[in-house]
């Protein structure tokens, strides 16, 4: 049966921890793995970190930089080489590939989220396989996915996959880092979001030298794809080989299980498409209507503002402690929601000297997180 399949490589993965440079072999062995998932008759989505790490060994830089300007440079030094790289390997493979650079405002718009929904849909059905990244050179850092695991949940959702497989430079998710915790229990099936609120609070933030990533970026990409019915796993990158077996039944690296009944594209759109403008701070009431009873957000349960918004900007919905629990869209501006926020719906129209809406928050704009 034909599988939708987005595979996200690192830079952990894709280059060598000393010198930064291409590790060809793990790449060849990818781009192997990959055309022949392809020649199986399967949809394949490569997002690929590495442009700022070649870059750097290009530019013979010995460290990643931090100012966003020779960041930025850097990038548009390396993503050439890389996608030159590729496009070798599946040449000789005789497999067509495109590259596909993406900034979080392609998912912002609305309409340009159905942009490229559909230039992935057409690029899949001619049987190519898009090669994706962050186009680092030109995103600033408001409008940045911030790593590239996030990048390949929202493509993953996007394009509504079977699989995403996240390659990494550890072989499973473990309760701690093995590499400094020896008796880290290794752990091979993730089954709910519960199970992901407590793991995060186990896992380490940093990534390598070369790269952006860590463990908690993959907790928090399999959060987005397993809400949009995505099955995920996290494997070891220097053994693409294990893509198929574990598509094939093996049970290797970690797991996790998708939700049984995914949340609609529109609300993943909401949730993970938008950067939020402002927070919302509600009430015990506010939280369980919403929660347990799938209403809508009222003026009433909300006990404070945060931030700067406009109607139809996307807010979080947060509980006293500043724990997320939603996400939706607005229907009031951050300054009429200051003057009635705490308010009975019906006051309103006296308090703002206008008619509005009699939500905040209407239920179909309004996804938990």
């Amino acid at each position: 049966m034909t599988k939708t399949i987005v595979v996200k490589i690192g830079t952990s993965s894709l280059t060598q921890p000393e010198t930064g440079q291409l590790a060809l072999s793990t790449i060849a062995t990818l781009a192997e793995t990959l055309s022949h998932l392809r020649q199986q008759g399967n949809r394949v989505i490569l997002v690929s970190s590495g442009a700022v790490g070649v870059g750097c060994a290009r530019l013979g830089l010995t460290e990643r930089p931090k100012a966003i300007a020779l960041k930025q440079a850097v990038a548009a030094v390396g993503q050439g080489r890389l996608m030159r790289v590729y496009d070798d390997l599946f040449t000789t493979l005789q497999q067509p590939i495109a590259q596909v650079l993406l900034t979080r405002s392609d998912l912002v718009q609305r309409s340009r989220y159905l942009n490229v929904y559909n230039t992935f849909r057409e690029l899949l059905a001619l049987g190519v396989i898009p090669v994706v990244n962050e186009n680092d050179t030109v995103a600033v850092d408001e409008l940045k996915f911030g790593d590239n695991d996030t990048l390949s949940a929202l493509v993953a959702s996007l394009v509504e996959a079977d699989w995403l497989f996240l390659l990494t430079d550890v072989d499973r998710l473990y309760s701690a880092d093995p590499r400094s915790v020896p008796d880290a229990r290794p752990i091979s099936l993730v089954t709910s979001i519960k199970e992901l609120a407590d793991l995060q609070v186990q896992t380490g933030t940093q990534g390598s030298q070369w790269g952006t990533g860590g463990m908690v970026t993959k907790i928090s990409a399999a959060r987005i794809a397993i809400a949009a019915g995505v099955r995920t796993v996290i494997t070891q990158g220097r053994f693409p080989s294990n893509i198929t077996k574990i598509i094939q039944g093996e049970l290797i690296g970690t797991h996790f299980q998708p939700q049984p009944e995914p949340t609609s594209a529109r609300k993943r759109w909401i949730a993970y498409g938008l950067v939020p403008s402002g927070k919302l701070y509600l009430d015990s009431g506010a939280i369980a209507a919403i929660v347990q009873a799938g209403k809508s957000l009222l003026a009433a349960g909300i006990k404070t503002v945060g931030g700067e918004f406009e109607p139809q900007d996307a807010v979080q919905l947060l509980d006293t402690q500043g724990n997320e629990i939603a996400r939706g869209l607005v229907n009031y501006s951050s300054n009429d929601l200051e003057k009635i926020c705490g308010c009975h719906s019906k006051e309103i129209p006296t308090i703002l000297g206008y008619i509005g809406a009699e939500t905040v928050i209407h239920r179909d704009n309004l996804v938990l997180t």
